[in-house]
């Protein structure tokens, strides 16, 4: 078949095939005469393809809608949120303009690695202005991602590019609804393959399941109405392109008096190499077949139900995480160590105990130090003050204050809410410090399983299908200095 005679999605095709035999050979170190030659036929048809495309576009233009062959199938209804204002495609579908997810532009041979690196974060950020079922705040914690996390080889910008494209969220979509017949177009099975060879290139996953579209991991998305814990607002959240985050930390460079002309001293910090590892979670999602039918937009309710399942088992882990086989939790971190302050009187939460905690606290830490308790030791606390924020609170409203001895308040449900006083034991009421050096790293990528059918104790089938999800998530302090922990021990 000519090129004249090939249709739109075709060429498209055709013209993503090129670009992965180009780049395929542009990797090798040396080029025999032949793969030469290969290289530059390659790119003699690549030009003739766009010129075709640019063809075939003119002419819808000019054509009516009806009939014309050339538009682009939508996929589900509604098309995922599109917004004519900020959407960047026309009538037909196609980008005006450069299209960010097309990267067969995107030229490797012979290009430094920092310069592809570059224009692929160019491409990404694009992306995320554009991609469709994502909200403004969406989009801006994928811009936070994106320009805090990636990393020297673009491994972020290449995810958000692959997951996030259009034809992915259709392909993605219709695959959640009907595993065994998604009737997927072509664009849109292209666009799982890449997904695929991304993930096997870059993640090192194992295979099976599909990476669950950018806009809706819950790495991006977080929003839960379940276990209720405030400390990711203030710990530093950090995103794993590998099985282990690693990071730096080093002392303050200690100063020294030195005599005129004297040689001086050897001041230089001593670096550490904190090392987070990130563990497997795994969730399930059921649903009847009549639920899936009259659900609108499964990806978003999918999407949601993802992310609450995230924020409630992380609610959990963060705080009292045994660092076995899940991340370790501020609590666990801090147990047994010198950051532990005991109550002045077992069995006793007395108001002294609140200034003891925020006076062992060194003063480099106070200075961005956040509280953090359960809510009923907060309603224990704002008892002692007997004289309406005098002594305590800054201010004494309806709710809980928003700020204790000066320092924010943060809420999380899975620490001590109750004083036990039967059988020795501990109970870590509250801590303060500097949560910045508490560190949450999560792995971009959540993986989903589709399952078509369920069944029942008889093993027959229930009319329900499923959706089993994982991804990687770890914790862990990266300086206990920084935290005091307030025990009030159960001595009998």
């Amino acid at each position: 078949m000519t090129i004249r005679n090939l249709t739109y999605d075709q060429a498209c095709a055709r013209m993503r095939q090129i670009h992965a035999d180009t780049s395929q050979l542009a990797r090798q170190e040396r080029l025999s005469a032949s793969d030469e030659q290969r290289f530059d036929d390659l790119n003699a048809e690549f030009v003739e393809l766009s010129e075709h495309c640019d063809r075939l576009d003119r002419a819808s233009q000019l054509a009516s809608g009806a009939g014309s062959g050339l538009r682009r199938e939508r996929g589900s209804a509604g098309d995922y949120d599109r917004d004519p204002l900020r959407d960047a495609r026309d009538a037909n579908g196609r980008f005006r303009g450069r299209n960010p997810w097309d990267l067969r532009g995107v030229e490797t041979f012979g290009r430094d690695s920092e310069e592809v690196a570059s224009e692929l974060r160019a491409r990404a950020l694009s992306a995320i202005e554009y991609m469709p079922g994502a909200s403004d705040a969406v989009r801006a914690a994928a811009t936070e991602i994106l320009e805090r996390h990636d990393t020297v080889d673009s491994k972020i910008a290449r995810h958000c590019l692959v997951t996030s494209d259009p034809a992915y969220l259709r392909a993605w979509s219709k695959t959640a609804k009907n595993p065994q017949n998604p009737m997927l177009s072509p664009d849109e099975q292209q666009a799982m393959r890449e997904a695929e060879q991304f993930r096997a290139m870059s993640l090192t996953d194992s295979a099976g399941g599909f990476l669950v579209p950018f806009q809706l991991d819950p790495t991006v998305i977080v929003t839960s109405s379940g276990v209720y814990s405030e400390i990711t607002e203030a710990a530093r959240q950090v995103v794993a392109t590998g099985d282990v985050w690693h990071g730096v930390s080093a002392a303050a460079v200690q100063w020294s008096w030195d005599a005129e002309a004297a040689e001086v001293s050897d001041d230089s910090p001593t670096f550490g190499q904190p090392s987070i590892p990130v563990y497997k979670a795994a969730g399930f999602v059921p649903i009847s077949i009549e639920g899936i039918q009259d659900m609108a937009n499964v990806t978003e309710e999918v999407g949601k139900l993802f992310a609450e399942g995230q924020r409630d088992l992380e609610g959990t882990a963060l705080i009292t995480g045994s660092g076995s086989g899940q991340p370790t939790g501020i609590v666990t971190a801090l147990s047994g160590t010198s950051s532990v302050v005991n109550a002045a009187t077992d069995d006793t939460f007395a108001l002294a105990d609140v200034y003891a905690l925020q006076g062992a606290l060194p003063a480099r830490h106070r200075r961005n130090a956040s509280w953090l308790a359960n809510n009923l030791i907060y309603n224990r606390v704002r008892q002692f003050d007997t004289n309406g924020g005098a002594g305590l609170w800054s201010t004494l409203g309806e709710d809980r204050a928003q700020a204790l001895l000066g320092r924010r308040v943060l809420e999380a449900e899975a620490m001590d809410g109750t004083i036990t006083t039967a059988g020795a034991g501990h109970n870590y009421a509250a801590i303060f410090g500097d949560f910045s050096n508490f560190v949450v790293a999560r792995r971009l990528g959540m993986t989903v399983e589709l399952i078509p059918h369920l069944f029942g104790a008889n093993r027959r089938p229930t009319g329900q299908r499923g959706w089993y999800a994982w991804y990687r998530v770890g914790s862990d302090s990266i300086n206990d200095d920084a935290f005091r922990m307030l025990d009030i021990v159960s001595a009998s």
